[in-house]
């Protein structure tokens, strides 16, 4: 029997997955990330693990056929990581480093990029042939997934559409990127609970249920305008706006058959498609106009399905 591995590397955890070759999850666990000394330890931890996890399974490492693993930062085609913030890396090649320590073959790529793919796959965007990845969540990433094939870019940040410039005025929000105005400091699930806290500042007499759920969060937000409260539905109309203009360029740029959007603000289901879809034909250009769209339906697994088929395309090479 042949087997893969798939390797998604968070801030706080490394989840891996041990499939058999023919895409079954055989295995899927987690390892502590270890960042500290420049995340020296990271990727020695998950040599390791997969190590560990061969020897109870009785399996040898000839059987296995490949690594994915997914980072949270900028690789490119050749697995170049630059820089991965969370994790402490610099500028260094991530496909031989780990292919070093572990003897097998290894392709590498960006956390939001390999979610597209597995969504891709095995999930929202099953069966279709292009499709574009928007995970709204801390912040807002994406992934564009061509016939199968992550598109990476020349500098691997292909599908960044987080980083769209949707304010030019003075005061825009600074973002972590260096940059002012992106979108993910207006339409993230942080910016959301940020924006709601400041709206409340803002007009003290003001009532409303948000005053009465403790903690202010995107959660909140989407739960009091259920419940009918203003404030809660002009913050999501503020949000839907701009996410629909932020998809929009990127759909413009690509014309991908289908939009998924995943992320943890996914769970709020079909209202925030209901949402979105208005202010995407708004903004979108005439001819793109009817891109469908779907949520994502793997959740946090779909960072270990994608790497598993990273891993099938570093055994092809």
């Amino acid at each position: 029997m042949l087997y893969a591995f798939g390797v998604d590397v968070g801030g706080t955890t490394v989840k891996l997955g041990f499939f058999s070759i023919e895409g079954q999850l055989i295995k899927k666990w987690e390892v502590p990330t270890r960042p500290e000394q420049g995340g020296a330890a990271i990727l020695p931890d998950i040599a390791q693990s997969m190590e560990l996890c061969l020897q109870r399974h009785g399996a040898a490492k000839e059987q296995v056929t490949g690594i994915g693993i997914g980072v949270p930062g900028p690789v490119d085609d050749d697995g170049n990581v630059n820089r991965c913030v969370n994790l402490n890396w610099g500028v260094f090649n991530l496909r031989e480093a780990l292919q070093s320590l572990t003897g097998l073959p290894v392709k590498a790529g960006n956390d939001a990029n390999v979610a597209a793919l597995g969504e891709y796959y095995d999930g929202g965007g099953k069966g279709s042939r292009s499709m574009l990845m928007v995970t709204i969540g801390t912040g807002i990433g994406g992934g564009f997934i061509w016939n199968g094939q992550i598109l990476n870019g020349a500098h691997g940040v292909g599908g960044e559409i987080g980083h769209l410039c949707v304010d030019l005025s003075p005061d825009a929000e600074a973002c972590t990127c260096g940059k002012r105005g992106c979108a993910e400091q207006y339409a993230s699930a942080r910016a959301l609970g940020r924006i709601a806290q400041r709206a409340l500042a803002a007009e003290p007499k003001r009532p409303s249920l948000l005053r009465q759920t403790g903690e202010i969060s995107s959660k909140s937000v989407f739960d009091c305008a259920a419940q009918g409260d203003p404030l809660a539905r002009e913050l999501l109309d503020r949000l839907y706006d701009v996410l629909g203009m932020t998809i929009a360029g990127g759909c413009c740029i690509l014309d991908p058959e289908l939009v998924v959007l995943g992320g943890g603000m996914s769970k709020a289901g079909q209202v925030l498609l209901d949402g979105i879809l208005p202010r995407f034909r708004h903004h979108m250009f005439h001819a793109c106009q009817d891109t469908r769209f779907a949520l994502a339906q793997l959740g946090n697994d779909a960072g270990i399905y994608g790497c598993f088929h990273l891993a099938l395309q570093a055994a092809c090479k």
